[in-house]
């Protein structure tokens, strides 16, 4: 159902954008959020995104990432600009997809980010 992709090797103060797309049959998405699980901690949320476009962040990555999402993609993405190595994790997408039964919480396979110093 969420296919994230975007992850990769960059050099601290790089960027890098994720990306998740969400595929099936439903009626629409309410809130899609990003998370990350670094190793050895636990899954933190990084950003979410309404399905207005309200969005909040974690206080780490304030002012340095941004979430967005388009909904005639049924996609959300995550700018990550200036990044840092306490950065590195894999990230996942998550996405509140309201079908026509009900309402179901969604995870993506996650993405390897990995900041060098």
């Amino acid at each position: 159902q969420l296919q994230a992709s975007g992850g990769g090797l960059v050099q601290a103060g790089g960027s890098l954008r994720l990306s998740c797309v969400v595929s099936g049959s439903f009626r629409s998405i309410n809130v899609m959020a990003w998370y990350r699980q670094a190793p050895g901690k636990e899954r933190e949320r990084v950003a979410r995104i309404t399905s207005v476009g309200t969005t909040t962040y974690t206080d780490s990555v304030k002012g340095r990432f941004t979430i967005s999402r388009d909904n005639a993609k049924n996609t959300v993405y995550l700018q990550m600009n200036s990044l840092k190595p306490e950065d590195t994790a894999v990230y996942f997408c998550n996405a509140d997809i309201v079908t026509i039964v009900s309402w179901y919480n969604y995870w993506g396979q996650g993405t390897q980010v990995t900041v060098s110093s």
